[in-house]
């Protein structure tokens, strides 16, 4: 009995083992094909049967991306716009969330569910009436624009992330900084933001990651290549008659790269601030 129960959980183990290495399999096999196409010509990536690496390997999708002006406009928009609406994300949730973390006031539970309920709207229903809205206020094609409206989307789940991360901090700490006779900004960004990293970081790169990578409102708000972002910039490489494949593989490389980074160097911190406040203490 007692060995029947030791070989059932090493098949265990060892079914869920293989799973997981057929999970990532699937997961990174379009990453590795990607990344392979990058480092072809248009001939060889349709070339039967495929190959991983072929003979006319080559950094010319590459090096066509990095000598292009517009391109590079394209990742500098994208620059802009991504940290801009990351800092300021960051800036404003910390604070709503600190007041209704901490403060009692009239309105705060119905304040609660207009943020949640803002997180439940498809974005795609708010097209044509942000398209008209920056339009009037003459932030068509601008960061403005695009700033402003990434946030609608980012600051409740910001919000929302940070109320929980500051619940689990004891109000005693805000308690001591007042008996030393400062306010409540004090405690907040000289006591409880510095001890709340990892909840910063964790909405930080989420908030990053959807500025980056957004289509939609891209496209829509914006008309001038001057403007336009990454995720557009690899859709302006699919000509009308042809599609540079290769250099859409290598656009797709490198615009992955900045999230990549992101979560290599945070992932400690992006991990514990997912999970902090999923437990109250």
């Amino acid at each position: 009995m007692a060995m029947s129960l030791k070989t059932r959980g090493r098949t265990a183990r060892i079914g869920l083992v293989v799973g997981l290495l057929l999970g990532a399999v699937f997961a990174a096999g379009p990453v590795v094909w990607m990344l392979s196409n990058s480092f072809k010509s248009n001939t060889e990536i349709f070339q039967n049967p495929p190959q991983l690496i072929t003979d006319g390997f080559s950094f010319d999708a590459y090096i066509a991306i990095f000598t292009n002006p517009e391109t590079m406009r394209f990742f500098l928009n994208s620059y802009i716009v991504a940290f801009a609406v990351t800092a300021l994300t960051l800036l404003i949730a910390v604070q709503a969330a600190y007041a209704l973390s901490r403060f009692e006031f009239r309105g705060k539970r119905i304040l609660n569910v207009v943020i949640v309920s803002v997180q439940a709207v498809p974005p795609i229903t708010l097209l044509i009436p942000y398209f008209g809205l920056m339009v009037g206020l003459g932030l068509y094609n601008t960061y403005g624009g695009l700033i402003l409206t990434y946030m609608v989307f980012t600051l409740p789940y910001a919000i929302i992330m940070m109320t929980g991360y500051f619940n689990t901090l004891p109000k005693e700490l805000d308690e001591a900084v007042r008996v030393d006779g400062a306010g409540s900004m004090t405690a907040l960004w000289r006591v409880l933001v510095p001890i709340s990293v990892p909840g910063l970081v964790s909405v930080g790169i989420y908030t990053f990651m959807i500025a980056w990578n957004e289509y939609l409102f891209a496209l829509t708000l914006t008309k001038s290549i001057d403007m336009r972002t990454v995720p557009i910039g690899i859709q302006l490489l699919m000509g009308q008659h042809s599609y540079e494949w290769n250099q859409i593989m290598a656009m797709s490389v490198l615009g992955s790269i900045p999230v990549l980074i992101l979560f290599l160097f945070f992932q400690r911190f992006f991990i514990s601030g997912l999970t902090a406040g999923s437990v109250k203490s």
